[in-house]
């Protein structure tokens, strides 16, 4: 500490300023209409169902049908088409394999005061209508016209399966879709590739979204087809195979769970919150001020540039964080880490007043006081660290990170895939990383460098007693 310089303080504080400037407004650049936004701010946050308002709905299979993987992932695939189809892209979409359940989260319309959540998940549930249509004409809204939409050549009910295939050729691995009709569309399907081979398409529609336009190469006489493209992987493949699966379906999917949430409701909970949030931060401030004086002042700025740095990690800031979705819990994560980081300052001031009041120099007491805090800081923050870990694997998408690395322990649960609470849990795990950097690193700088100045050298500002002679 002794090496730091006086004007680190100044540059801690700029620094701080200038990352909440941006953090809060962002940057952004127009041409005409046009908005790029290079940083993110605090209007690009995207706020959770809780807060904006939304559905949160479960499907099912109907009651005695036992639905086998393949078929729930088609289901999949077909409300997410569905999805998109209504204008909802910000949506929550996962299946629990235990319990062969379809969660669908979506907030509501923006823009749209007459939307209507229960029409739209009845549209979600029901069965997809599969077609494959002579050609690829379409209007200029993308729907199917002139001879595509007369001439429909096979329906969902004649497709006995779609999956993913591979094969090697040449040390390379080429992935397909291959199709099985039942005899009715067998027969249709060789009429239709028998007259197109060589110069036509047959496209592929779901409802009418057209999912696929694959080239008729030849005649296709025995039922069995495959789609072929060079760009497919494993993943786009499979994707195209639970569509066309989905118009396959024996069964519509049931609303088991269906609920709704007022945006009017949600805002007001938000800002009532954030409200709570902000007086909670005064009051600490002004506490520790009050307690510890000029460390108390210290600790007010670096909680400040948690907390900044807390919604830079929600907002998107840092180009390799995509960003959040906050919620109400998430809220409270923050506030809770802020207390988190509350303690950490408490623990180390009354470490550094220990030190003054029994007889230590500034420098030699603030050094102590940091060395004696760590473990205790550390040991605190780190179980909170474990917990948070716990919650957004817990809680949280089955592909995430987390939940991954966690799976030897959650596969003995249900997937719950409460958004609410993985926003906790992200919150508090990015205030308590950010407490290590602002409540003890930032925080240290600071003080070391005030250290250095003649008229702050005065123990009665770091809480101790009567002066001494510095060390």
């Amino acid at each position: 500490m002794r090496r730091i310089k006086k004007p680190v303080f100044f540059i801690v504080v700029v620094f701080i300023a200038v990352f909440a400037f941006l953090t809060f407004n962002g940057v952004s650049t127009y041409y005409g209409d046009i908005k790029t936004s290079h940083i993110k701010g605090v209007d690009d946050i995207r706020w959770g169902i809780d807060i904006s308002g939304g559905v949160d709905v479960t499907f099912a299979p109907p009651e005695g049908v036992t639905a086998t993987a393949e078929q729930m992932d088609a289901a999949k695939a077909a409300i997410e088409v569905r999805l998109v189809n209504l204008g909802i892209t910000d949506y929550e979409l996962y299946i629990d394999d235990s319990n062969y359940d379809i969660i669908v989260r979506f907030p509501w319309q923006a823009g749209e005061e007459d939307f209507d959540p229960e029409a739209a998940v009845k549209e979600l549930g029901e069965m997809a209508e599969l077609t494959f249509r002579e050609g690829h004409e379409v209007d200029e809204y993308g729907m199917p016209t002139g001879v595509t939409a007369e001439n429909i050549i096979v329906t969902g009910d004649e497709v006995v399966s779609a999956q993913p295939v591979w094969t090697e050729q040449d040390g390379k691995t080429e992935f397909m879709v291959a199709l099985e009709f039942n005899e009715e569309g067998a027969k249709a399907f060789a009429d239709a590739t028998a007259r197109l081979a060589g110069n036509g398409c047959i496209s592929i529609w779901m409802d009418d979204t057209c999912i696929s336009y694959p080239n008729v190469e030849t005649a296709i006489t025995d039922g069995n087809a495959t789609i072929t493209s060079t760009t497919f992987t494993y993943e786009t493949a499979k994707d195209l195979a639970d569509k066309i699966a989905a118009g396959a379906l024996p069964y519509k999917m049931v609303t088991s769970n269906f609920s709704t949430i007022s945006p009017t409701l949600g805002a007001g909970a938000r800002n009532a919150m954030l409200i709570a949030g902000v007086i909670a931060f005064i009051l600490i401030c002004l506490y520790m001020i009050a307690v510890y004086r000029l460390p108390g002042v210290v600790a007010s700025i670096a909680l400040f540039g948690q907390v900044v740095g807390t919604i830079a990690c929600i907002t998107g800031f840092f180009g390799n964080i995509p960003s959040f979705t906050l919620t109400l819990p998430g809220i409270a994560g923050i506030i809770l880490a802020v207390g988190m980081g509350v303690d950490a300052n408490v623990v180390t001031f009354e470490r550094v007043k220990e030190e003054l009041r029994n007889g230590k120099g500034l420098m030699s007491a603030l050094e102590q006081g940091y060395s004696r805090a760590w473990s205790a800081i550390f040991d605190g923050n780190i179980t909170i660290v474990f917990v948070a870990v716990i919650l957004m694997g817990a809680f949280g998408p089955p592909d995430s990170a987390f939940a991954i690395v966690m799976k030897w322990l959650y596969f003995l649960f249900p997937t719950t895939i409460e958004g609410t609470i993985y926003s906790f849990g992200y919150t508090l795990l990015v205030g308590v990383i950010l407490n290590f950097i602002f409540g003890v690193g930032a925080t240290r700088l600071m003080l070391a460098s005030l250290a250095k100045f003649k008229s702050l050298r005065d123990p009665k500002l770091y809480g101790g007693g009567v002066s001494v002679e510095q060390q």
